[in-house]
């Protein structure tokens, strides 16, 4: 004779079996989370009343995984992060020092891309930032706000020729003699000049550079967003100058 318990769970819908599941899961993802004693018996006992394998994996991810297979199979959908560790959230005390570099802003014109090459900037503990004339400075009210507080972070200066800044001169931008930036060593302090979002760095920037840089694009696309590009480079400078 099949149990009351497993009769009435069999009676009810495939959605309903599948939705039972996750609640089981959901418990318990919340004790693991905390730190408390989870048995899955009880989840173990259903897979087999629904003919399904049992689960083996029961870490926090596989856990959240299977959660949403069971909703996506009651026809209930959450967002993805429903189930995942909570994120970091706030400002922190900086793991390190800005390295000794230059950030030369080549008549960038759009003052977000200023504000989020900032941002940037500050995160990744790249350098200082220096504006030439013609680029929104951090006085610019969508600068501060794109920077959200890292302008205030981030040594800026206004006015500096780029030949009284650091050498190497290196240039980011796209040609077919630059070389790709993840095959270039970068030397313990340099400048990195960015160029204006239309037509890229300017001549007489170029007429100083020493080393042309270009981020390798595989797509229909010859080039970045200025702000996405710095991103880029900044994160293959960190691999080789190690954060800490």
């Amino acid at each position: 004779m099949i149990p009351a318990t497993r009769r009435k769970f069999l009676k009810s819908t495939h959605a309903e079996q599948h939705k039972k599941c996750a609640q089981l899961l959901r418990d318990a993802y919340e004790k693991l989370l905390n730190q408390k004693e989870v048995s899955f018996d009880r989840y173990q006992q259903i897979l087999s009343w629904m003919n399904l394998d049992p689960f083996e994996k029961q870490d926090l991810k596989e856990i959240a995984n299977r959660y949403h297979w069971h909703l996506e199979k009651a026809g209930r959908f959450l967002k993805e992060h429903n189930l995942l560790p909570s994120l970091r959230t706030g400002d922190r005390t900086p793991k390190t020092d800005y390295l000794p570099v230059a950030i030369y802003l080549d008549y960038i014109r759009s003052a977000y891309n200023v504000g989020s090459i900032l941002r940037t900037c500050e995160a990744l503990r790249i350098g200082s930032v220096h504006f030439s004339e013609k680029t929104p400075f951090v006085d610019n009210e969508k600068v501060a706000r794109t920077a959200m507080g890292a302008a205030t972070l981030v040594s800026c200066y206004r006015g500096t020729p780029l030949s009284e800044l650091p050498r190497p001169i290196l240039v980011l931008d796209t040609s077919d003699d630059a070389i790709p930036l993840s095959n270039y060593l970068f030397p313990p302090s340099f400048t990195l000049v960015l160029g204006n979002e239309e037509v890229g760095v300017s001549k007489s920037s170029l007429a100083l550079a020493d080393t042309l840089l270009e981020i390798p694009l595989l797509g229909a696309k010859n080039s970045l967003n200025v702000a996405c590009a710095f991103a880029i480079a900044s994160a293959q400078i960190r691999t080789q100058f190690k954060i800490g």
